[in-house]
């Protein structure tokens, strides 16, 4: 076989190779930071990135060590490859800090948000609310004689469809937490 005769200014790129050459983009990430549970621990890794100009999308701060004093910090950020990475960095240095992971980059992680939804209506609009409900899973926790007040867990994408539905239904106020996520590997 003879080489491929690639004439000067041209490219041996195939035009089946789909991947982004544009490293700009922005992406979202989850990072989960096993921390020291200390006082002042969460401000310190909060203020590394509001002194950075970097932006939280979600936060979630649980003791996952009771014995051995440790916690861990879920964030949700959006950066390009190399902010993030200078993110990862730069929580890696900081003392108390035990490990940082990027369950994005990692490979698949599984992601839930819990919300609670006030739907205020009457007759129909109240019927139709308790049956989006049971489609989607949402558990009642407060009923009055003109209001539910609904739970769910699920995807932010699910928690969006449901907040949607709900309200031309009569849906008033919307308590949103952060994402907890863990790595499906092994």
């Amino acid at each position: 076989m003879s080489p491929l005769n690639i004439k000067k200014g041209s490219t041996s790129h195939s035009a089946y190779d789909l991947r982004d050459h544009n490293p700009d983009v922005v992406e979202s990430h989850t990072l989960a930071i096993i921390v020291e549970n200390e006082p002042g621990v969460l401000a310190r890794v909060i203020g590394l990135f509001s002194g950075r100009g970097y932006n939280i999308d979600s936060l979630t701060v649980a003791e996952v060590d009771h014995t051995g004093h440790r916690s861990r910090i879920t964030i949700v950020t959006r950066g390009t490859p190399a902010v993030i990475d200078q993110i990862e960095a730069q929580l890696s240095r900081m003392v108390p800090v035990y490990e940082v992971h990027d369950l994005t980059a990692e490979g698949p992680s599984v992601q839930r948000e819990l919300a609670l939804f006030k739907v205020k209506g009457k007759g129909e609009a109240r019927i139709e609310a308790l049956r989006l409900a049971e489609i989607f899973r949402a558990n009642v926790v407060d009923s009055t004689l003109e209001s539910f007040v609904f739970e769910m867990t699920g995807t932010p994408d699910k928690i969006d469809a449901f907040a949607e539905l709900m309200r031309p239904l009569g849906l008033t106020e919307i308590a949103r937490t952060g994402i907890a996520a863990l790595s499906r590997g092994a």
